[in-house]
């Protein structure tokens, strides 16, 4: 058997008592590297003056699901297979729903087209246009300048983005997310 060394030893006892003391509730662990015991503190509250928060919208899930049970029914009526995802302002994804008989590529391509129309609080038929004078956009990680997402805005702001991909063009994509942010404004 081998000994480990004091180094070694000395990392896993603080890794141990980081993570008690993470399991215990505690926020902050005294990790300076003295031989005193490790100390917990509780974090004081952030303050909560108008200067240092912010709120912010955000569209719950239920509204989520209601939107994209439109973009499926609109694809349904013509007779189109495709996939819908909606994300939150922040671009992480809240619903997605691959339809029967959608294109395996279908899912992805719909969260991308989402988060891109989000994050650019546009719709990704009029973003396509803007790689003509900076093409290095479509190397932003999670991005894609097709059409078939928009925004869902409030008080003018992005709140979510609703992404479509799988019809033969990207217009019929972007026509049915347009129904599912309408969906929206019932």
């Amino acid at each position: 058997m081998s000994t480990l060394s004091r180094r070694t030893l000395t990392g896993l006892v603080t890794g141990a008592a980081v993570l008690a003391a993470v399991g215990a509730g505690a926020v902050a662990v005294d990790l300076t590297g003295s031989d005193a015991p490790a100390t917990a503190q509780v974090a004081l509250a952030a303050d909560a003056t108008p200067g240092n928060l912010r709120q912010s919208t955000h569209l719950s899930v239920d509204a989520a699901t209601r939107a994209a049970q439109s973009v499926l029914r609109a694809a349904a009526q013509k007779n189109q297979r495709i996939s819908v995802a909606v994300v939150d302002r922040d671009g992480n994804t809240l619903v997605t729903l691959r339809g029967d008989g959608a294109g395996p590529q279908s899912y992805e391509s719909a969260e991308r087209k989402a988060f891109t129309a989000v994050s650019w609080n546009a719709p990704t038929s009029e973003l396509g246009n803007r790689l003509a004078a900076a093409p290095r956009l479509a190397d932003i990680p999670g991005t894609l300048f097709l059409a078939g997402g928009v925004p869902v805005t409030a008080g003018n702001a992005p709140i979510a983005g609703i992404g479509v991909a799988g019809a033969p063009s990207g217009d019929l994509d972007e026509e049915f997310a347009r129904a599912g942010a309408a969906e929206l404004s019932r």
